[in-house]
């Protein structure tokens, strides 16, 4: 039997150029699932390769950073061409990416590829703050008056619909004054009498959001909440866009990835794991392990401080690595659910009691818990003699008190250290674990050693 790609060169052709390196023709969902694992020279080939269909529909679903980075070395007219694909608030995004671009052209080279139109309301959205609602909205949403039956706003929707208005699923009904007076959906529309008052059927308890509002505070807002879309009003109360599900999705996941970095201590990475440059990573990490590394110092410092108790009882310093971890770790799992709980606004400022009090009982809890596991492992231990000598009683009741004293404390630094900085105006996520364990490690051993002398001053000490 003939084997059908011998009659077929050209499908030989097609196999064999797919088995190539980056002169390779992807289809779509394959370039668009792996997209954050090209090289830049490979995104170019492969988005340039793509029909214009297909080439469109990818780069509407890229990011902002990575639009930018496809168009910004193309010329004028190619420029204008994918920028005019654009929903205003997206063009906006764009455009402060290339601000970030040292080499760019900036913001007046961008808006010059502009409609009139799109050109006013994307310079009235750069007039935000990135990170707030203002900066994230969309000034095209469907607006309808009061005095408007139901046909005649079916109409007027249909046309605004031509606009690329951002979601149909919401109509808002303004005041002359562009207030807001109500909103009604597009089911409830088409399920009312066509002659009809829209002012009859909207609903009037509207919630709305500042345009100067946070976009973390905006995601809570919407995990509460079960909508598509929030207006979002200026200090007069005029509405003056709409942040939807989909913008706050992303906001998220760039607000948690940040979170995580901080908790992490790195600086926050602005690129895929794989696109960062190795000088670039090493600046993002080596920040803050300088910086703990200072702080692991004054352990050094604490030490040398002890070092006579330690000549006299060498057998402390066996226990030394066991208590500094326990602390550590506690520290670090307090921090990691304050600052969790606060981005998720589980937890307020004013909760600090409620916390402290909370964590004094887990802190107490945990420690006896890992305190009694420490004594009896000492207490117990078949060659506890040879190993800790003949006070080992006494040396297992002063690891098992300094690991309740320690765990105790890692609990309650570790949940308070988010809301002192929080009180700072500063980031919580800042309270990484690393940090937190750096300075329970550092009162760890002077805990340690304290409890120690209790026990054993007159016996070792």
């Amino acid at each position: 039997m003939t084997d059908e790609n011998e009659n077929n060169p050209n499908k030989n052709d097609k196999n064999s150029q797919i088995l190539d390196s980056s002169e390779i023709k992807f289809d779509f969902d394959y370039i668009h699932d792996h997209w954050s694992q090209f090289s830049y020279s490979q995104r170019q080939t492969h988005f340039f390769n793509l029909s214009r269909t297909e080439a469109e529909e990818l780069f509407l679903n890229l990011t902002a950073p990575d639009q930018y980075e496809l168009i910004k070395e193309v010329s004028t007219l190619e420029k204008r061409s994918w920028i005019r694909l654009l929903a205003p608030d997206d063009v906006a995004d764009l455009i402060q990416e290339a601000d970030e671009d040292s080499k760019s052209e900036h913001t007046d080279e961008l808006l010059s590829l502009l409609d009139p139109q799109t050109k006013r309301e994307v310079s009235a959205l750069l007039a935000y703050a990135e990170d707030a609602a203002g900066g994230i909205m969309s000034s095209r949403f469907l607006r309808l008056r009061p005095q408007m039956n139901v046909d005649e706003a079916i109409s007027y929707i249909r046309i605004q619909a031509k606009t690329q208005v951002e979601t149909i699923y919401y109509a808002y009904v303004l005041s002359p004054e562009q207030k807001i007076l109500g909103v009604v959906s597009f089911r409830e529309l088409f399920a009312s009498a066509p002659q009809k008052k829209i002012e009859d059927i909207m609903h009037t308890d509207v919630t709305s959001v500042p345009d100067d509002l946070d976009q973390e505070q905006i995601g809570q807002i919407f995990s509460k909440l079960d909508f598509m879309a929030i207006p979002v009003v200026d200090k007069d109360q005029k509405m003056v866009g709409i942040v939807t599900f989909d913008d706050v999705a992303q906001v998220v996941q760039e607000e948690a990835t940040e979170d995580i970095h901080k908790i992490g201590g790195v600086e926050t990475l602005d690129a895929p794991y794989l696109q960062i440059s190795f000088g670039e990573m090493l600046k993002k990490r080596a920040g803050w392990l300088m910086i703990l590394f200072v702080g692991e110092m004054f352990t050094a410092t604490a030490l040398g401080y002890y070092e006579h108790q330690l000549e006299r009882a060498i057998v402390l310093s066996l226990f030394l690595p066991l208590i500094i971890s326990s602390g550590g770790n506690s520290g670090s799992q307090a921090s990691t659910l304050m600052v969790r709980a606060m981005a998720l606004g589980e937890v307020k400022l004013k909760d600090w009691w409620r916390v402290l009090v909370r964590e004094l009982a887990a802190g107490f809890a945990l420690g006896a818990i890992l305190g009694v596991i420490g004594l009896a492992r000492i207490y117990f231990w078949p060659w506890r003699e040879t190993m800790y000598g003949e006070h080992y009683g006494y040396i297992a009741l002063a690891v098992g008190c300094s690991v309740l004293g320690v765990v105790l404390w890692g609990s309650v630094a570790g949940s308070m250290l988010p809301f002192l900085l929080r009180r700072l105006k500063l980031d919580p996520a800042a309270a990484s674990a690393p940090a937190v364990a750096t300075i329970v490690d550092v009162t760890g051993v002077i805990i340690y050693f304290t409890v120690a002398n209790l026990f054993l001053k007159g016996i070792l000490l």
